[in-house]
């Protein structure tokens, strides 16, 4: 059985859809979200609801620690083991997810990157206190220019883990991540939701005036009193880093909410730009379309690959 993947960018329903979709076509769910899966963050990772998660069976959510290190590697492997257990039980699965190196891990292995040297992230962890993160992001501009374009200039954990790879192998960490053209997956079919721009920026505004009101800047306040650092990968989400400006006496509460709305604007392009990379992905305009007429749709071509098949 062809596995289904539901991809999007953010605030498109890739929940919604998947939910539904699963009950037409007995499935389950796999979360292809980097943040979904810690207990502790809720509010900002807009994780399914209580009745999402009671109707049909989840993976990959709360199952970590803020404390716990993660990867698309680590996510790739839980995966596996997950939708083998899935379709044992003659049940179909379904990836849905933004996180786009969740997702491709799924569509093609991920390059041999070497393993955290402990030395190394010792001494680059020093220079960070004492220098500061634009210090690392200087030196990696240097060495990789070409993945310093890539990153934001203040994420000290991709920078480390960059410095780490060159200072190991001597090649730069943007060499290990391969830039051929994706091949179209036997076993996954692909489906990507879009929005038009302007219907889509007001779903994200929307969705953060949403996490608000529900308490966000409450949520993150008692994981900052419960200890957590706030230099958490984790912690590092758009919604949670403003936040975190926010309750530090950055930006004032108007500043937080704008630059909140900007961020997820931001990265809701870049999913979207990863996205179209991908010539075999079936682009569905809910704009057109709502949920149930879309969930059929999906159902209608599984149907016709398993009678293909």
């Amino acid at each position: 059985m062809k596995q289904i993947m539901i991809a999007g960018p953010t605030c498109s329903g890739k929940s919604r859809l998947a939910v539904t979709l699963a009950k037409k076509i007995d499935a389950e769910i796999i979360s292809a979200d980097s943040r979904q899966c810690f207990k502790e963050i809720n509010i900002g990772t807009a994780k399914p609801t209580a009745e999402q998660l009671q109707s049909v069976r989840h993976y990959n959510i709360s199952d970590l620690h803020l404390t716990e290190d993660d990867s698309a590697q680590k996510f790739y492997e839980r995966a596996q083991s997950w939708s083998r257990e899935i379709e044992k039980r003659g049940k179909r699965v379904i990836y849905a997810g933004g996180s786009t190196l969740h997702l491709q891990s799924l569509i093609r292995p991920l390059d041999e990157i070497p393993s955290s040297n402990s030395e190394n992230v010792e001494t680059l962890t020093e220079e960070l206190k004492e220098k500061g993160v634009e210090h690392l992001f200087k030196k990696l501009s240097e060495v990789d220019p070409v993945y310093a374009g890539k990153i934001e200039p203040n994420n000290h954990r991709q920078i480390i883990r960059a410095l780490d790879v060159w200072m190991q192998t001597g090649e730069p960490f943007s060499s290990f991540h391969r830039d051929n053209k994706f091949e179209e997956p036997e076993n996954i079919a692909v489906y990507g939701l879009h929005w038009p721009r302007k219907m889509l920026h007001k779903r994200i505004s929307r969705r953060c005036d949403e996490m608000l009101e529900k308490g966000l800047v409450s949520e993150t306040r008692n994981l900052l009193d419960a200890g957590y650092a706030q230099n958490l990968q984790a912690l590092q989400t758009v919604g949670y880093k403003q936040v975190i400006q926010h309750l530090n006496g950055e930006i004032d509460y108007e500043q937080m909410v704008k630059d909140f709305k900007t961020a997820t604007r931001r990265y809701a392009k870049r999913q979207i730009t990863w996205l179209r990379r991908w010539p075999f992905l079936t682009w569905l305009d809910h704009s057109k379309a709502d949920v149930e007429t879309l969930a059929e749709r999906i159902e209608q071509q599984v149907a016709a690959d398993v009678q293909k098949g």
